[in-house]
C-alpha cells in the first residue's frame, strides 16, 4: 500500500507540491492551510511510506479547523492530484469505516521506482538444534568484541550529542544511528540553526529515556526516537503557526 520506496522520495514530492501550491493557489490563507495539511499528512505517513490513517476529525483537531474545512482542503489536494482518498470498509457488512490518504508520487518518482524482483523459490535447509545453539554461542562470544565504544563515534556527530547519549548508550553504532535519524528528520528545517536542531534532537532523546524509565516497552529504539522527534516538531510547528 506504500506509495514510495523511501522517506527521501516522499519528502522530495512534498517539496514539489509545496511549490505548485505557492504558484497556483491565489488566496494566501488557503495556500497556508494546504501546505500545513500536506506537512501533517507527510509526518504521519512514515510507517507505511506515503500512507496516512489519520481521520479528518484528528486532522481538524491538530489544525484547529472545522471538520468541513478539512474536507474542503482534502478535496482541493485531491483535485490537484496530490493525494488520493481510499475508502476502507468492514469485511463483515462492507460498510465504510474510514478513509486512508495516499500521497501520490510525482511522475519522476514513479519512473524512478524499480519493481522488486520476486525471489525464486529454493529448498530450505533444515536447521538442527545443534547448529542453532552453535550460532547463538558464536554470536555471544563475538558480540562485545565487534562493538566500538562511545569514544570511537564519528567526528561528524556533535560532541554535546555524543556526551549526553553516552550516559545511556555506550557503543558508537547506536549513537551514530540515533544521530542519523535526527539528521534525517531535521534536515529540511532550513529556518533552524544547527544549534536549534541539536537542541530539539536532545529534547526528543530525553523524552525517549523518560518514557523508557516510566515503563514504556520499545521494540525499535530508532523508530521510536523518530516518532518522538516528529511529535515535538509537529507541536512546535502548530504553536508557531497559530501563535497570535
Amino acid at each position: 500500500m506504500s506509495t514510495f520506496n523511501d522517506i527521501e522520495s516522499m519528502n522530495k514530492t512534498i517539496r514539489t507540491y509545496r511549490d505548485i501550491i505557492k504558484s497556483t493557489v491565489k488566496r494566501s490563507d488557503v495556500r497556508t492551510r494546504l501546505i500545513t495539511l500536506l506537512e501533517v499528512l507527510k509526518r504521519h505517513s512514515c510507517k507505511q511510506i506515503g500512507v496516512s490513517y489519520m481521520s479528518k476529525n484528528t486532522i481538524a483537531d491538530k489544525l484547529e479547523l472545522s471538520y468541513k474545512t478539512v474536507q474542503r482542503l482534502m478535496k482541493k489536494l485531491e483535485d490537484l492530484g496530490m493525494i488520493r482518498q481510499v475508502a476502507m470498509k468492514r469485511k463483515s457488512d462492507m460498510l465504510q469505516t474510514a478513509n486512508i490518504v495516499q500521497i501520490i508520487p510525482t511522475e519522476s518518482d514513479v519512473s524512478d521506482k524499480t519493481p522488486t524482483k520476486k525471489s525464486e523459490k529454493c529448498p530450505t535447509n533444515k536447521t538442527t538444534t545443534t547448529t542453532l545453539k552453535q550460532k547463538i554461542k558464536k554470536q555471544r562470544n563475538t558480540h562485545d568484541d565487534s562493538k566500538l565504544s562511545a569514544e570511537f563515534v564519528s567526528s561528524r556527530v556533535p560532541k554535546p550529542f555524543v556526551k549526553y547519549l553516552s550516559n545511556f548508550y555506550h557503543d558508537a553504532q547506536t549513537i551514530e544511528e540515533l544521530y542519523r535519524v535526527s539528521q534525517q528528520v531535521t534536515r529540511y528545517l532550513t529556518y533552524y540553526s544547527e544549534q536549534d536542531k541539536l537542541q530539539v534532537s536532545l529534547e526528543a532523546f530525553k523524552q525517549v529515556i523518560r518514557n523508557i524509565k516510566l515503563g514504556k516497552k520499545i521494540k525499535n529504539l530508532f523508530g521510536y526516537y523518530n516518532r518522538v522527534l516528529h511529535g515535538i516538531l509537529d507541536q512546535r510547528y502548530f504553536d508557531e503557526l497559530f501563535e497570535v
